[in-house]
């Protein structure tokens, strides 16, 4: 309760809410940077895995190829991005690194969420006279939604609790709060910034669920 009393303590304090180095300017940095690398994930892996699930052609080698984000430590990524020409690109290398975590996830719930629509479901559209757009938006994307939403809020929430490490490089968000706590040996500081990443990813993992829920509601209700 000690150490827990002074994280609470430290977030009590108005004092380290304001400024650059403030919990509100780090919370801002650290909700773009994580929003911008998880919209280009989504943009590249939905589309690819969504397709490819409704073709039933290529996902196995597209999931592999994607795997190799997960293979490969975001830190290191981080570290060769530094040393490059794009260590003065301002966020490029977080959300670069950051997107290669997300991708797998997104990329494998899309294409196995499509591979498991019922296939006697997708021939009775089939017979019905659906075309091939009207099968993937009508029958296929609805019955596959779970999945993907899933991929999503485990994409989202590993994204949230991975981009702490940009702080590592000199990067912004709520890292800098934990890498400055760790500094300065003030353990409730570390705490407190820890507290601030989970209750984030904690906040993102029930806005995804509220809207997985909307969509789940028939649109004469909504």
């Amino acid at each position: 309760m000690g150490e827990l009393g002074g994280a609470w303590g430290w977030l009590a304090d108005g004092a380290h809410w304001s400024g650059e180095s403030g919990v509100w300017h780090r919370l801002g940095e650290h909700v773009y940077v994580s929003g911008v690398a998880l919209a280009i994930a989504c943009a590249v892996a939905l589309p690819v895995g969504l397709w490819l699930g409704h073709l039933g052609k290529g996902g196995a080698l597209a999931i592999n190829v994607s795997n190799i984000g997960r293979a490969v430590p975001v830190f290191a990524v981080l570290a060769l991005f530094m040393v490059s020409p794009l260590r003065s690109a301002g966020y490029v290398p977080t959300i670069a690194a950051l997107v290669l975590f997300a991708v797998p996830p997104l990329l494998t719930n899309a294409y196995v969420g499509m591979r498991g629509v019922d296939r006697s479901v997708v021939e009775a559209a089939r017979g019905m006279g659906m075309s091939g757009g009207q099968l993937f938006l009508r029958v296929e994307l609805p019955l596959a939604r779970a999945l993907v939403m899933t991929g999503l809020r485990s994409a989202a929430v590993q994204v949230i609790a991975t981009a702490t490490i940009a702080a590592m490089v000199g990067q912004g968000g709520l890292g800098r709060i934990i890498t400055a706590g760790f500094n300065t040996f003030n353990t409730p500081q570390v705490l407190a910034g820890a507290l601030l990443v989970a209750a984030l990813a904690l906040v993102v993992e029930g806005v995804l669920v509220a809207v997985d829920r909307y969509l789940l509601r028939p649109a004469a209700v909504r």
